[in-house]
């Protein structure tokens, strides 16, 4: 009988939301099986290394070094100031978005649903946003990364000032009337008691690991040998970065309080009691995430089956920018992290990068979708309008 009573009860907490499915553990299991598995074990081992000391660790001091400086930007007199002056809004909107992460065009996208901004200076935002793929594509390829950056900077101020020519005062229509901004879309969800916890012990992870793991990775990247100036077995080095990238997915697997779609494609909200180093930890996290899932796209097939990944979209020709620039709509970073990955992997031409990194709009989608559904997809039209034509006149004149 008690155990009947036990299982309702669960079964209510359940229905009520508080106990959720956990999509990201899929990730780790997956990972082990892979380990388990004989013919996948070296290729595996492989990408978690490379994973941690040729992305991961770069990621993190990216992330440090950014959340560190911006920590004190003052979103409401911001907002004010762009209100005040028309003219700026646009320029300024199209900056916002091009700073690495979601968190600028999260801000105009939420001023927007106040009221407070124009429809042009969203699609400014959404343009020219990388989200947080741009941290990835600077911690690999910094020159390509900061080109991208200019051009849907510029890319973005002049779409915007083109659609507020059309929009300016007339975009009533695009708000949800009965959409409010809750407290949890202003300042995102309480933390549960589980993501607290395992939070501090991703932070401790980090501050112990962060100082020898930079060392490592900076010798990687030198092409240096460690084992044997170390006095280390062959691969000992390899297999401590795998273990530490497999510990950093584990955990992100159990900091998240999202569910479903959102929870495996977007990066974690944070309250504003949560520091920046927490936030720097949480996104190196879910960048790791997807990027070990892309390396394992790339290599997996190869191992198993000699399939050439890289040849293999090489020969689809433009259609391979046509399915970068699609991938862009779809919403939160994951989907775009896995594209870079594979630029990065040579597998991808820089024209589908670009049109990537134009067409998509990163996590800013989400509040947009739930406040102003109908701006959210409108936007989202009129940014994929310059993707195609600067990735594909990219991919024609100079490829």
């Amino acid at each position: 009988m008690d155990s009947k009573l036990k299982f309702n009860e669960l079964m209510m907490e359940c229905k009520e939301g508080q106990l959720k499915p956990n999509l990201r553990i899929i990730l780790p299991i997956l990972l082990a099986i892979l380990l388990l598995v004989p013919v996948t074990r070296a290729v595996t081992l492989q990408v978690l290394s490379d994973a941690f000391l040729q992305v991961s660790v770069f990621v993190f001091a990216s992330l440090a070094l950014y959340y560190s400086l911006t920590r004190n930007l003052d979103k409401e007199r911001l907002a004010s100031y762009m209100q005040r002056h028309p003219l700026q809004e646009v320029a300024i909107a199209a900056l916002l978005g091009a700073l690495p992460g979601c968190g600028g065009a999260i801000i105009v996208v939420t001023q927007f649903t106040r009221g407070m901004t124009s429809f042009g200076a969203v699609v400014a935002v959404l343009t020219s946003t990388m989200g947080d793929a741009a941290f990835l594509l600077l911690a690999q390829k910094p020159a390509d990364a900061l080109l991208i950056v200019a051009i849907s900077l510029v890319v973005g101020a002049i779409s915007g000032y083109i659609v507020n020519l059309f929009h300016k005062g007339k975009t009533d229509w695009l708000l949800s009337k009965g959409a409010t901004e809750s407290k949890e879309s202003l300042c995102g969800p309480e933390p549960s008691r589980t993501r607290k916890t395992v939070l501090r012990w991703s932070v401790r992870f980090w501050k112990v690991i962060f100082i020898p793991a930079l060392i490592g990775a900076v010798a990687v990247a030198l092409q240096l040998e460690l084992n044997e100036p170390l006095n280390l077995p062959p691969n000992t080095v390899e297999t401590i970065a795998a273990t530490a990238t497999f510990l950093i997915l584990v955990l992100w697997a159990f900091t998240s309080d999202l569910t479903g779609y959102s929870s495996i494609t977007s990066e974690e909200p944070t309250t504003h009691h949560e520091g920046w180093l927490n936030k720097s930890v949480l996104d190196t996290q879910f960048v790791t995430g997807w990027v070990v899932l892309a390396f394992l796209a790339f290599e997996i097939p190869v191992q198993l089956f000699g399939i050439d990944v890289a040849g293999m979209f090489n020969s689809w020709g433009p259609m391979v920018v046509l399915m970068a620039v699609v991938i862009g709509f779809l919403p939160g970073c994951g989907p775009q992290i896995l594209v870079t990955s594979l630029y990065i992997n040579g597998s991808i031409p820089f024209s589908a990068q670009l049109g990537n990194a134009i067409s998509n709009d990163g996590d800013a989608l989400f509040p947009a979708i739930a406040l102003a559904p109908k701006a959210a997809m409108l936007a989202t039209v009129y940014s994929a309008i310059p993707a195609f034509i600067v990735a594909y006149g990219y991919y024609f004149l100079f490829e």
